[in-house]
C-alpha cells in the first residue's frame, strides 16, 4: 500500500514478453505509462479488462504473478496495464487518497479513462464490457474509477483495497487503511452517487477480495466496502447465499433484484495483504507466487467468471443471446431450465458456472446430478446448422433443495467478514439464531454450524457437519 513505510522504491519497468507499451493514447494529464496485452487474432467485439498494479510494483510485475494473461488467452479479451512511476508516488503508488487524481475527469483517473479509449479503438472492444481490476493502492484506485466512472466500466474487483473516497488525504489513507470509518452503509453510497455523473441509474457489479490477516489494509475494509456497493445497488447487507471455496476462500453473494449477483465477497481465511493466486496448470488455477502474490486461490479466475468472461457459451456464431432462461424447479439434486426458442437454432448449449454440461435440441433443459442445499448459475447458447455456438445468455441462479450442514471455526470478527454473523454495539451475535458470541474482536473463538441456509447455531462442543 502506498503510505507504508516498509515498501520502498518502484519496480522494474514493463518488459514481459508480450506486454507492449502503448503512447500517444491522450493528454495523459496523471503522468501513467500503458502497458497493452491481447490474444494473436483477437476479434472484435470482445472484452477489455484493466488491470491496476500495487505499490512497489509494475506493469510487467502485475503481468508476470496474476495470472490474467491466462485468462486473456483462454476466454478470449484484452488487458491494458496502466503504470505510475516514483515521480508520482515515492512507493510507485497510484494516488487513491489524492482527489486531484481520483476525480472524473483529472488526473491518473483521466489517464486511466483514455488508455479505456485507445484501447477500445484499437481493439474494437465490446463497450459495454469493459472491467477494473487492481491489488492495494491499485485496488483503492479502482473502487475510485467504478464510483467516477460507471458509465465505463461494466464491473470491477477490489483485491485487498479499500472504499472509493475513504480518503482524501495522507493522514486519512493511514486512519483508512488501519482503522476504516464505521460509516452506514448509506453514508458509503453516497460517497460514491457524488463521485458519478448525475442521473446514473446503473452500476458496476463489484468483487471484493480480502484476506483476514492482512495488517496493511485492516479486514474491516471489506466490510465497508460490502456496505458501500450493496447500498449503491438497493440492497441489503445479508448475503444472498454463501460458499466454501478452495485456499480456505468463504463466498458471500449478494443478490440484486433480478437474482443475479450484484456483489461478491471473497474471505480468505489467513491471508495477509496481497493478491490471492493459485500457480497450476488446472483451469482454476493462476498465477505465481511473489511478493504479495500469495498462494491460496486463483482470484483472477473467480473474478473472471462473475463478470462473464469465463463466456458460459459465449461463442463466435451469429445468433443471439436466448432470452426468459428461467429456472422452473429443483429437487436435492436436479435444476430444470426453460428460455425462449432462437430462429435458426439447432440446439442449444447449457452451462454452469461457465462449464458446458449439456447440449439439447429443445428450449428446456434438466441438470442432474447436483449438491443438496447448493446454488448454481447457468447460462444458455443457441448453436447454429454450422455447430458455431453464438452469445450466451443472462445468468440465472438454481439453488437445489435439502441442506448439508456447514461448520465452521474462526474468530468472531472473521464469522463477521464471512456473514455467518454480526455485530452489534461491539458484540457479536450468531447469523439467523442470535445467539451471542461474545465480544467483537479477533481473540474470541467460535464454531458455528449452518443448520439452514443463513442460520446459525454455536456448536463450540461439537458439530455435525
Amino acid at each position: 500500500m502506498a503510505l507504508t513505510a516498509g515498501l520502498v522504491a518502484a519496480g522494474p519497468q514493463a518488459s514481459a514478453a508480450g506486454l507492449t507499451q502503448v503512447t500517444g493514447f491522450g493528454t495523459n494529464p496523471g503522468n501513467l505509462s500503458m502497458y497493452e496485452y491481447a490474444p494473436a487474432g483477437l476479434s472484435a467485439g470482445r472484452p477489455l479488462v484493466i488491470a491496476l498494479h500495487g505499490c512497489t510494483q509494475s506493469a510487467s510485475d502485475y503481468y508476470d504473478h496474476s495470472g490474467w494473461p491466462k485468462f486473456a488467452d483462454l476466454y478470449g479479451f484484452a488487458l491494458v496495464f496502466p503504470q505510475t512511476s516514483s515521480a508520482n508516488n515515492g512507493n510507485s503508488c497510484f494516488n487513491w487518497f489524492q482527489p486531484g487524481d481520483t476525480t472524473r475527469g483529472q488526473g491518473e483517473a483521466l489517464s486511466i479513462k483514455q488508455m479505456v479509449d485507445k484501447a477500445v479503438a484499437q481493439y474494437g472492444s465490446d463497450t459495454g464490457r469493459v472491467y477494473i481490476t487492481g491489488l492495494s493502492a491499485g485496488a483503492g484506485m479502482t473502487a475510485n474509477m467504478l464510483a467516477a466512472y460507471p458509465d465505463v466500466f461494466a464491473g470491477g474487483s477490489i483485491d485487498s483495497g479499500l472504499p472509493a473516497y475513504c480518503a482524501n488525504d495522507t493522514a486519512s489513507a493511514y486512519t483508512c487503511m488501519y482503522s476504516p470509518p464505521d460509516r452506514t452503509p448509506a453514508q458509503w453510497g453516497d460517497l460514491v452517487r457524488s463521485a458519478a455523473p448525475a442521473g446514473t441509474t446503473s452500476w458496476p457489479r463489484v468483487a471484493i477480495w480480502q484476506g483476514t490477516s492482512d495488517t496493511t489494509v485492516a479486514p474491516a475494509n471489506a466490510t465497508e466496502l460490502r456496505d458501500q456497493w450493496t447500498n449503491v445497488w438497493g440492497i441489503g447487507q445479508t448475503p444472498s447465499r454463501t460458499e466454501s471455496l478452495t485456499g480456505g476462500t468463504t463466498l458471500s453473494v449478494y443478490d440484486d433484484g433480478s437474482g443475479r449477483p450484484a456483489v461478491e465477497v471473497y474471505s480468505i481465511s489467513g491471508m495477509a495483504h496481497g493478491l490471492a493466486v493459485d500457480p497450476g496448470s488446472g483451469t482454476e488455477q493462476c498465477g505465481s507466487t511473489g511478493t504479495y502474490y500469495l498462494d491460496t486461490i486463483c482470484s483472477s479466475y473467480h473474478t473472471a467468471r462473475f463478470w462473464g468472461l469465463d463466456g458460459g457459451g459465449t461463442g463466435t456464431g451469429a445468433l443471439p443471446a436466448p432470452t426468459g432462461l428461467t429456472v422452473t424447479g429443483t429437487t436435492d439434486t436436479t435444476a430444470s431450465l426453460t428460455w425462449n426458442a432462437v430462429d435458426g437454432a439447432a440446439s442449444y448449449q447449457v452451462f454452469r458456472g461457465g462449464t458446458k454440461v449439456g447440449t439439447t435440441a429443445s428450449a428446456g433443459y434438466t441438470d442432474t446430478g447436483l449438491a443438496t442445499g447448493t446454488a448454481y448459475r447457468y447460462t444458455v447458447a443457441a448453436v447454429d446448422s454450422s455447430g458455431t455456438a453464438g452469445a450466451a445468455s443472462a445468468a440465472v441462479t438454481a439453488t437445489t433443495t435439502g441442506f448439508t450442514p456447514t461448520c465452521d471455526t474462526a474468530s468472531n470478527y472473521d464469522h463477521t467478514v464471512a456473514g455467518r454473523a454480526h455485530q452489534s454495539g461491539g458484540y457479536t451475535y450468531a447469523q439467523g439464531s442470535q445467539q451471542a458470541m461474545g465480544l467483537w474482536n479477533t481473540f474470541t473463538t467460535h464454531t458455528l454450524e449452518q443448520t439452514s441456509p443463513g442460520y446459525y447455531v454455536i456448536a463450540d462442543s461439537g458439530c455435525t457437519g
